[in-house]
């Protein structure tokens, strides 16, 4: 192992060269004009696991390619399949960057560029810690499979039935991604749970045309007035969703999740500065924590209706639409959820109102097992890499493709977030700390180790 740690040490500025490479390239996958580009992230991904001496193939879909690789099986260990992307979102504003999106700049201690911890960087990390073992051990303890798509931040459409297809190939015993958070600077995590979601657009239409507010109010039915109330009639005001049989699949927090949320160094003072607000609210009964990781939650994205340009304008509007969301906890059902909603909204609609609801789309949450030995196994390789052990947390949002990942292949997923919740995701001034970077390629490094102490499943 001392060669292995040698490695990791000796090639820090190498691993940091190769991440600016790669984030160079700009691949975004939702615009067209960018097609090649994004193939040409694929492609340097192909190169690198072939100099390495894996198998690897650069599937075509309809999409963009999915780069598969591979590493010799070892008989009588566990498979862990590593999952990542290397698409990006598009970096607008560009007037909001202190320096060019996809040329890699280095200040205090983080890389800025588009993709850096989303997830560029940190799906580098496998890469790169298998690069350790392969150069200098000669071969992993396990075999270790990557697939890495390039439509992740447009909904990985192609992804879903290339599981399907290939699930023999993709046949593994545990599956790690790490697009996810440390609980805070210097303090890992392992998520051990996600919420899932259920998206929707409700659309609502009255008179063919705006009217006159005052010659028309009060006789013909405001489609404004009434999405309003609508809206309002799915929450209480004691933050409890009202669409009938919500809660009917909540599991109840456990006494253990509550004390251990309630043990993390939180602050709700720091966490309102963060987000420039003096006040918070939810579900009555919950700290923030459990809210924001372990209740379900209904929350307006979007609202269109009237007049919207400067100055007044006294209209009956003819239409009004709103984009809603529901975060949803395990046990919960998107399709159900679909199927009462549209009931009470429909019992609810008033005459000279047509009502269209939209179904985007929803995924179930998820939980790992805490006590799983891939679990404890993880742990011990993060303590390893960050000096420290992590602490075990929740998310609100959703990773949709974990479900497939759990339904398809039957196995534990393992979320180990190296980022940090001000990296800047999405948004313009993205970043990574590199600091991070290395710790997370020796985790990952320490991880092949501890899953080779775990006896596979023979099922």
């Amino acid at each position: 192992m001392s060669e292995l740690q040698t490695y990791l040490s000796d090639n820090r500025p190498k691993f940091e060269a190769d991440l600016c490479e790669l984030l160079k390239i700009p691949s975004i996958s939702t615009d067209s004009r960018y097609k090649d580009e994004v193939r040409k992230a694929a492609e340097w991904l192909h190169q690198q696991f072939g100099e390495l001496g894996f198998e690897t193939k650069v599937y075509e879909t309809d999409g963009h390619p999915i780069v598969y690789a591979e590493s010799p099986a070892v008989e009588g260990a566990p498979v862990a399949l590593v999952y990542g992307h290397y698409d990006v979102q598009p970096p607008e504003p560009l007037d909001e960057w202190k320096s060019p999106p996809f040329e890699p700049s280095i200040r205090d201690g983080n890389v800025y560029a588009r993709g850096a911890t989303d997830d560029k960087g940190q799906m580098l990390t496998h890469v790169k810690s298998v690069e350790a073992w392969m150069k200098s051990v000669g071969k992993l303890p396990i075999q270790v499979k990557f697939l890495i798509e390039g439509e992740e931040e447009i909904g990985s459409e192609h992804l879903v039935p290339f599981i399907k297809e290939h699930d023999e190939m993709l046949e593994c015993d545990v599956v790690v991604i790490s697009d996810t958070s440390q609980f805070g600077p210097g303090q890992p995590a392992i998520t051990y749970g996600l919420k899932g979601i259920a998206y929707y657009e409700l659309k609502l239409t009255g008179p063919k045309q705006d009217l006159h507010s005052g010659t028309f109010g009060g006789a013909v039915t405001n489609p404004a007035n009434t999405l309003a109330k609508m809206l309002a009639s799915l929450i209480d005001d004691k933050g409890r969703v009202q669409v009938p049989g919500f809660y009917e699949d909540v599991d109840p927090l456990t006494d253990e999740e509550r004390d251990q949320f309630a043990s993390l160094d939180f602050s709700e003072a720091d966490f309102m500065r963060s987000i420039g607000v003096e006040g918070l609210s939810g579900e009555t009964g919950y700290s923030t924590l459990e809210r924001r990781w372990t209740r379900p939650t209904f929350d307006i994205n979007g609202i269109t209706s009237g007049y919207q340009g400067e100055g007044a304008k006294t209209v009956l509007p003819a239409k009004a639409s709103a984009k809603f969301s529901f975060r949803l906890v395990p046990q919960q059902d998107p399709k159900q959820l679909t199927e009462s909603l549209t009931k009470h909204l429909e019992a609810i609609v008033p005459p000279g109102i047509k009502m269209e609801l939209i179904d985007f789309h929803g995924a179930p949450g998820f939980v790992v097992p805490l006590d799983s030995p891939f679990m404890s196994a993880a742990a011990s390789a993060i303590e390893k890499g960050f000096g420290r052990p992590p602490v075990f947390i929740r998310e609100g949002g959703s990773i949709p493709i974990v479900t497939n990942f759990v339904e398809q292949l039957g196995v534990d997923v393992l979320l180990l977030g190296w980022g940090l919740n001000d990296d800047n995701t999405h948004s313009p001034n993205e970043k990574f700390c590199l600091a991070d970077y290395h710790r997370g390629i020796k985790a990952s490094a320490a991880l092949w180790h501890t899953l080779s102490k775990i006896t596979p499943n023979q099922d």
